[in-house]
């Protein structure tokens, strides 16, 4: 016997089973104002109203720009977030991922646990926009009232913004008369009398020891390994010649030529206060760090740290630079020994700073000075660690990690605490690189294939494009603006451009 299918019912018979069948006749339209229909709201006019607040519209004509509640638009676009990063800082551009603006804060990230350390370093091909990146944050942290001092300014690059913020930079070298106090009291000599003694022996204490450090690093920098008592008796040495003996009623300058005095003709005092057995003794076991300070005095840095600092420094000023680009003629060694003096100037510079005072200090191709040897590593390594009780934002700026690894032999003490610096830099900003470097950065920062796709790609196709990774958060695509004067102060091709313009064809 076989079963006849039942017919197929529609939509409206089911409904009907089981209910009231739907009001499916047609409605009446709502009236309208005016007889116009109304969507959501308004549409915005394509310059804006004309209030406070309200300008041109974010899209170009003919689209249509709409006005709707937060909860509205988080249905239409579920899928749309900001990047992250709070909007307090520095406004460098924006995010190309999620479209708004993203803001640099070092100090903020710091205390709002997105970074253990406010430490930079920044690494990118030449021309990809480092130095223009560097000088807009600079630039615009300036606004929260943070300070800025370039410890050795290489290829002059930051002279620019310097003059245009009506300060002289200071420029070290061939042709200029300038000359610099390695060991030059700073700040430290005027405000001494207005300290408790308590004080002033802490503060001493403080700038005798770097005063020792960079002593023994520039002894390293000729040959020679210093040992512990090279440095005991340099620290005697110091004591003696800027005036700790006389009740520290006033302290007394002191220079490299004066040290170097001191050990080539001890008084008797000296070598006994330093426990020889005579004088003799103290003249043979002392030779080699004697000589290498002459060398200083009489080698390719003659006349520029070993005499009275000849210029004044306005310490309230928005940024300080000192120009070393002079000094290129004279080799890399007097480059890097240049650094290493500057690096301790500013660091006793930055110590002395007024409190609640933050300082943001750029060391630009800071592998030249690390190349001189351990200690110059370890100054570095120091500066880096103590940036948060210090207050002071450090940049280090290169163009690859390669740069720090070449600091030693492989495996030396010098490689090790070189790859640890970058763990000392909570924040990398990394412009465009080839392949084998961005190979390079994954291996050492930890990047992942993304990231590096971003750096190889995205970063190359146009200048101040940069991966902003923050500790191990994932990376920002980060798009740098700048406007139309801080291009044309930010032009490191300006030389360039100036040589390959005809005679003929420069304005007057």
């Amino acid at each position: 016997m076989s079963r006849r299918a039942s017919p197929e019912r529609s939509a409206a018979q089911l409904l009907g089973d089981f209910g009231a069948l739907p009001d499916t006749a047609p409605r009446a339209p709502r009236p309208t104002r005016a007889g116009r229909e109304r969507v959501n709201r308004p549409i915005a006019p394509r310059r804006g109203r004309a209030r406070p607040g309200e300008g041109w519209s974010p899209v170009e004509a003919p689209l249509a720009v709409y006005q709707a509640a937060t909860s509205e638009i988080g249905g239409l676009f579920p899928l749309l977030a900001a990047n992250g990063v709070p909007a307090v800082g520095a406004r460098m551009g924006y995010d190309t991922l999620s479209g708004g603006a993203f803001y640099a804060h070092p100090i903020e990230w710091v205390l709002r646990g997105l970074s253990t350390n406010p430490n930079l370093v920044v690494f990118g091909e030449p021309g990809r926009g480092k130095s223009s990146t560097i000088v807009a944050f600079l630039l615009r942290m300036m606004c929260f009232g943070f300070r800025a001092l370039i410890a050795g300014d290489v290829k002059g690059e930051y002279s620019p913004l310097v003059r245009a913020l009506g300060i002289t930079p200071i420029a070290l070298g061939r042709g200029s008369p300038a000359r610099l106090n390695a060991l030059d009291l700073g700040p430290l000599r005027s405000r001494w009398a207005g300290w408790p003694v308590h004080r002033q022996r802490e503060e001493l204490a403080g700038v005798l020891g770097r005063w020792v450090k960079l002593l023994v690093a520039l002894a390293e920098a000729q040959g020679y390994s210093p040992t512990v008592t090279d440095e005991a008796v340099l620290s005697a040495v110091l004591r003696r010649l800027v005036g700790v003996d006389d009740g520290y009623t006033e302290l007394r300058p002191v220079t490299i030529p004066d040290v170097q005095r001191e050990l080539a003709a001890p008084d008797d005092a000296l070598w006994q206060a330093t426990r020889f057995a005579d004088r003799r003794q103290f003249l043979d076991l002392l030779r080699p760090i004697t000589d290498a300070l002459g060398n200083l005095i009489d080698g390719p840095l003659a006349g520029l740290f070993d005499e009275q600092t000849n210029f004044t420094l306005d310490w309230d000023a928005p940024v300080q630079s000192m120009d070393l680009s002079l000094l290129r003629s004279r080799g890399d060694q007097a480059i890097a020994v240049a650094l290493t003096c500057l690096g301790s100037w500013s660091s006793m510079a930055t110590d002395l700073q007024s409190d609640g005072e933050i300082r943001i200090v750029v060391r630009d191709e800071m592998w030249r000075q690390m190349r001189l040897g351990l200690r110059a590593v370890q100054t570095v390594d120091s500066e880096l660690r103590l940036s948060r009780i210090e207050k002071n934002v450090q940049i280090l700026v290169g163009h690859k990690p390669s740069d720090l690894m070449s600091v030693g032999a492989a495996g030396s003490q010098e490689v090790a605490i070189a790859k640890d610096l970058l763990a000392l830099c909570s924040t990398r900003v990394l412009l465009g690189q080839s392949t084998r470097v961005a190979d390079e950065l994954a291996e050492g920062l930890g990047l992942s294939e993304r990231e590096q796709d971003v750096i190889t790609g995205w970063a190359m196709e146009r200048q101040g494009r940069a991966l902003w990774k923050i500790e191990n958060t994932p990376g920002f695509k980060v798009q740098t603006v700048l406007s139309r004067t801080e291009r044309r102060i930010f032009d490191t091709n300006a030389q360039l451009r100036s040589s390959a313009m005809p005679k003929g064809d420069h304005d007057d």
